[in-house]
């Protein structure tokens, strides 16, 4: 089986490469998983970079999702044949992940694919996507819906983003992208945003511990002073999802304001740890809400040959949408 493998020996920085490995390398699990797609993303970028922060041990294969068959089975609710999909759980960084033809793993870590999607359009959506659709439904638990006002989504060009918005524009929001390339915009309005916020607009400085009411919602995918800034223009009794920390940790703003004076919630999304029931329903929301002429839209495709290029494009903000590995190519 062919394989992308992450090796480092002492002190030297790690080197991703595609490799020929023999299938008994795999770790142990219940259900072996013919892969058909993976996908690429931040953490991949940092499993497959010189930094190799996140990887405990080596050789070792990145992809922190991945679709297929079922070839082997040790678990009564997968037989040999079914379709599956696989994210969080902390593939590819402590254990082996997508990037690779085959992959064993507990059968804990798996959900049926649903109806209506294939492996492909499943990596298509991919973590990015299942996160940014647990994101909306955080939003809709609770109380957003169609009509209370423009629903904001930062770092809209990137795989949550872009999901994002094309999931809210479906559903009938009205959806403001927030994005610093203006070589973007009709991307985004391609997948149904009616606004484009420059990112410069919400990274200003201000003292000011409220502004004007604007967003009924928001997907934030930034962190940082931007969420520092966006949390003062959400609507009374709102929502903020905040999934990503690509603007920093920290954020500016006092407790009194906005949390207290107008109720605002800020939610955090983590799309690793998800319980079975949640993760199938995320899924299922998926199959029926998520437009998949939208969707394609989004996808580049590769081959697990571009990986180790594309692991630093990504460090770089160098890739746009959802990047799709066919590992059989």
């Amino acid at each position: 089986m062919k394989a992308l493998v992450v090796r480092k020996e002492g002190d030297e920085k790690p080197v991703a490469q595609v490799e020929d490995i023999a299938e008994d390398m795999l770790p142990e699990g219940e259900v072996t998983v013919a892969v058909d797609y993976s996908t690429v993303n931040y953490k991949d970028g940092l499993c497959i970079g010189p930094g190799g922060g996140l990887v405990r041990s080596y050789p070792h294969v990145p992809g922190i999702d991945f679709a297929g068959t079922v070839e082997a089975s040790e678990d009564d609710r997968y037989k040999p044949g079914d379709k599956v999909v696989l994210t969080g759980w902390r593939v590819g960084e402590n254990r082996w992940g997508g990037h690779a033809q085959k992959a064993r793993v507990p059968a804990d870590f798996l959900v049926p694919l649903p109806e209506g999607l294939t492996t492909r359009a499943a990596m298509a959506v991919g973590t990015a996507g299942f996160t940014a659709m647990l994101a909306v439904m955080a939003l809709e638990d609770h109380g957003l819906t169609p009509g209370d006002g423009p629903v904001l989504v930062t770092g809209a060009a990137g795989g949550v983003g872009s999901v994002a918005t094309a999931i809210l524009a479906h559903l009938g929001h009205e959806v403001a992208a927030v994005t610093g390339r203006p070589e973007q915009e009709a991307y985004l309005r391609s997948l149904g945003a009616s606004r484009i916020v420059p990112r410069d607009d919400l990274t200003e400085v201000t003292r000011k511990p409220l502004e004007a009411e604007t967003w009924a919602g928001c997907v934030d995918a930034v962190a940082g002073a931007m969420l520092g800034r966006v949390l003062k223009q959400m609507t009374y009794g709102s929502s903020v999802a905040a999934i990503g920390l690509a603007g920093g940790a920290a954020i500016e703003g006092a407790l009194i304001t906005p949390f207290i004076l107008r109720g605002v919630n800020l939610l955090g999304i983590d799309s690793v740890m998800q319980p079975y029931d949640s993760r199938l329903r995320a899924w299922q929301r998926i199959a029926s809400d998520l437009p998949m002429d939208k969707l394609e839209a989004m996808v580049e495709p590769a081959t697990l040959s571009d990986l180790p290029g594309l692991g630093r494009a990504i460090l770089k903000g160098g890739v746009r949408g959802r990047v799709v590995v066919d590992v059989n190519a």
